[in-house]
């Protein structure tokens, strides 16, 4: 099964192909509650309304709280290479409405505005207290879109007792019991085209598993071609030798981290994940793959 979602499509595959319709019902509550929290193309979402309350501390919902807590804990991670604090540069390069709703050119991007840096973010876990700087704007795409799919996919094991798949994009988390040859997943540059046209295919039994890719949701603004990759460090698309990296990690948030900050960390990243025990495909502009840490054979046309 499968639905447009957020700009992208959502899969979702059961092993108990009776539990198929209420395991859509549990995904698609799954993918409100995360909207509602997260969204930062929705006036009425709490992260929202959280902006306006920049510079006084205020108490936040369950789901928006992990949601925080994870993009923090990606930035702690990366170094501060996936960053949730770059909602105001990712705006300023016109990633500022849903991405269906984009359209496809518009006047030269505003200069780049570094990111303000997460250990900006006040934080506290027991009490889900947040406190944002004045002018500090989150942007919790690069996690919070994982988050769904590690939530949704274990919450559809869990009340259903069999295995799930759940894909949002180029991010997919698996739970409950695999097949028996595990769940068999396409890998190309584009999400969208990987099940005609594979680049390669593996078989994943737990965990996650998430592309991040330069050749999907770009649009154009003067003479530059745009992309939603974003450097925290500058503020701009960052200098990469790599178009697409995935990652197969213990949850599909690992998985995205990882993903996301290879393309940002450029020519280091291979030698980064592979120090970090995570199998990795790293497809570079010419189209060459270097792959680590015992990525699976290719089982495609690798």
């Amino acid at each position: 099964m499968r639905f447009p979602i957020w700009g992208t499509t959502a899969v979702l595959l059961v092993e108990d192909p009776a539990s198929l319709v209420a395991a859509e019902e549990l995904l698609r509550a799954e993918l409100g509650v995360i909207d509602r929290a997260c969204s930062r193309f929705r006036d009425d979402s709490e992260i929202s309304l959280l902006h306006t309350r920049a510079g006084r501390g205020c108490t936040v919902s369950v789901s928006l709280g992990e949601a925080i807590e994870v993009a923090l804990r990606a930035a702690e991670l990366t170094d501060g290479l996936v960053d949730p604090t770059v909602g105001a540069a990712v705006r300023h390069l016109g990633y500022d409405r849903d991405f269906g709703a984009m359209p496809p050119d518009g006047p030269p991007p505003d200069p780049p505005r570094p990111a303000p840096g997460w250990w900006r973010v006040s934080w506290e876990p027991r009490t889900r207290r947040v406190l944002l700087p004045r002018g500090v704007l989150l942007d919790l795409g690069a996690t919070a879109k994982a988050l769904a799919a590690d939530r949704a996919a274990i919450l559809i094991a869990d009340k259903l007792g069999g295995g799930a798949l759940v894909g949002l994009g180029g991010d997919i988390a698996v739970a409950g019991p695999p097949p028996a040859d595990g769940w068999r997943i396409a890998v190309a540059d584009d999400h969208t085209r990987a099940e005609q046209r594979p680049d390669t295919t593996v078989a994943i039994s737990c965990g996650g598993l998430a592309t991040s890719s330069t050749t999907r949701r770009r649009w154009r603004r003067g003479e530059r071609v745009m992309h939603h990759i974003v450097d925290p460090r500058t503020g701009d698309l960052p200098h990469s030798p790599w178009r697409t990296v995935s990652v197969i990690a213990g949850s599909c948030v690992d998985a995205n981290t990882a993903s996301t900050a290879a393309l940002v960390r450029g020519s280091a990243a291979p030698g980064w994940l592979d120090r970090a025990g995570l199998p990795a495909r790293l497809v570079d502009h010419d189209g060459e793959v270097v792959t680590v840490a015992g990525w699976p054979a290719p089982d495609g046309k690798d």
